[in-house]
C-alpha cells in the first residue's frame, strides 16, 4: 500500500515538475514575444493574426497601426511605409469585427501609436458577443492578466512551438527546419513580419483576380438559394450602437492620434448584388456609411477616403477575385491614394461620393454571360 501511494506521489511530482518545466521553457523562448522581443533565438511569426497582434503589440517598433478586415490582410508593411513614411504595423484581421478591430486599435495606441489606418468595412459593425465575451481574441492575453499569462505560458502547443524554435536555432538545423517550416504543424513558421499573412512575391494575380472569378462569385451570392445571406447580421440599430462604440469613441478618446479612416474599392457587382437580391441590406449599407460620413469627418483627427465610387478600379472585374476582395495592384493603389490625399471626403459635403456611388449602382447593368 505504502509502495502503491509513493509511486502515485512520483507520478504526480514527476508530472507538475514536467508541466512547470514546459512553462519555463515557454517562458525562457517566449514564441509569441509577449515578454520581450526575441534576441537570442531567432523571432517566427504566425499567421494566427488575432493572437499573433498580441505578440506584435510588445515586441515591435511602430509609429502607425494599419487595422482592417480580409480586405486589407495582404498588404505588406514595408509597401505601407514606403508609401506614407511611416513605421507600421499591421494588424488586419480576416473576418474582423469592429468591436475586435477597436480593441487592438487601443492596445497599439496605448504602445504609442500616433497614427492609425483604418480600412473600415460596413460589415464589420454587425452585431456581435461584446470583446469579453468573445470567444476567438483572447483579451487576457492582450492584457497580459494573470489568467491570459496562464494559458499561454501552460499551453501545450505553446511549448511545443518553442522546442521547434530551439531546435530551429541550432545551426545545423537552421536552413531545413526554416525551409521546412510551412509545411510542419507548428504555427510560428514565418521568418519575416513582412510575410504575415501576404501573398507570396511571385503570386500568379491574373489567375487569381480576373472577371471571370468575379462574375462567378455574384452568381453565387445572388443564388436565390443563397441571396439571404446577403443581410445577414444587419441590423441598422445595432450597427449605429457599435459605430458610436467602436469608431467614433474610439477616435474621440484619442485626439493626439490622427485617424486616416476609408472606404475600401469593393467591385460595383457587391453592391449591385444587394440592389437585385437584398434591396433592405442595400439600404442599410447606404444609410449607415453616410452616417459614418457625416459622424467622423466632423472629428479633427479624422481623415476620412472613400474609395468606392472610383468606376476605373470597381467596375474592372478583373482587380477582383469575387465580389469585395480586390488585387495586390489594388493595394499599391490604396496606398497611393491614402498617401495623396485625392479621395478624401469633404467635411462640408461628406456624402458626395456615396451618392455617386448610389448613381453608379441604380444604372449598372450586369452582363450575362
Amino acid at each position: 500500500m505504502r509502495g502503491s501511494f509513493t509511486s502515485v506521489r512520483r507520478l504526480l511530482l514527476a508530472s507538475v515538475a514536467c508541466v512547470l518545466g514546459a512553462a519555463a521553457l515557454t517562458f525562457a523562448v517566449d514564441p509569441l514575444q509577449l515578454f520581450r522581443p526575441s534576441r537570442l533565438i531567432a523571432p517566427f511569426y504566425s499567421d494566427d493574426t488575432r493572437m499573433q497582434n498580441a505578440g506584435l503589440i510588445r515586441s515591435q517598433s511602430f509609429d502607425t497601426a494599419f487595422i482592417g478586415t480580409s480586405l486589407a490582410i495582404h498588404f505588406r508593411q514595408s509597401d505601407i511605409d514606403r508609401a506614407l513614411g511611416v513605421r507600421s504595423l499591421k494588424l488586419a484581421m480576416t473576418g474582423s469585427n469592429s468591436r475586435q478591430q477597436s480593441f487592438v486599435l487601443e492596445q497599439a495606441i496605448d504602445r504609442g501609436a500616433r497614427r492609425v489606418i483604418w480600412a473600415m468595412d460596413d460589415f464589420s459593425f454587425v452585431d456581435a458577443a461584446g470583446i469579453e465575451a468573445d470567444p476567438y481574441l483572447s483579451v487576457d492575453l492582450y492584457r497580459r492578466t494573470a489568467k491570459g499569462i496562464a494559458a499561454y505560458l501552460f499551453n501545450a502547443a505553446m511549448a511545443k512551438e518553442s522546442v521547434f524554435a530551439l531546435l530551429r536555432s541550432i545551426p545545423p538545423l537552421r536552413e531545413p527546419l526554416t525551409r521546412a517550416a510551412p509545411f510542419l504543424p507548428v504555427k510560428f513558421a514565418l521568418f519575416d513580419v513582412d510575410d504575415i499573412y501576404a501573398l507570396p512575391r511571385d503570386f500568379d494575380v491574373a489567375r487569381a483576380y480576373n472577371a471571370e472569378t468575379t462574375r462567378a462569385a455574384f452568381a453565387y451570392i445572388t443564388d436565390p438559394v443563397r441571396s439571404s445571406f446577403l443581410g445577414e447580421g444587419y441590423g441598422y440599430e445595432a450597427m449605429v450602437r457599435h459605430l458610436e462604440r467602436d469608431a467614433v469613441g474610439l477616435t474621440t478618446r484619442h485626439p493626439d492620434v490622427t485617424f486616416d479612416i476609408y472606404f475600401p474599392p469593393y467591385s460595383i457587382l457587391q453592391f449591385v448584388a444587394m440592389r437585385d437580391a437584398s434591396p433592405a441590406t442595400l439600404k442599410i449599407v447606404t444609410d449607415l456609411t453616410a452616417l459614418i460620413a457625416q459622424r467622423l469627418t466632423q472629428l479633427p483627427n479624422v481623415r476620412l477616403h472613400d474609395f468606392r465610387a472610383i468606376k476605373a478600379v470597381t467596375h474592372d472585374l478583373n482587380n477582383y477575385g469575387d465580389v469585395i476582395h480586390h488585387s495586390p495592384v489594388i493595394d499599391a493603389m490604396v496606398l497611393k491614394w491614402l498617401a495623396s490625399g485625392e479621395y478624401r471626403v469633404d467635411p462640408n459635403k461628406p456624402t458626395a461620393s456615396l451618392e455617386e456611388l448610389k448613381a453608379q449602382v441604380e444604372a449598372y447593368r450586369v452582363r450575362q454571360p
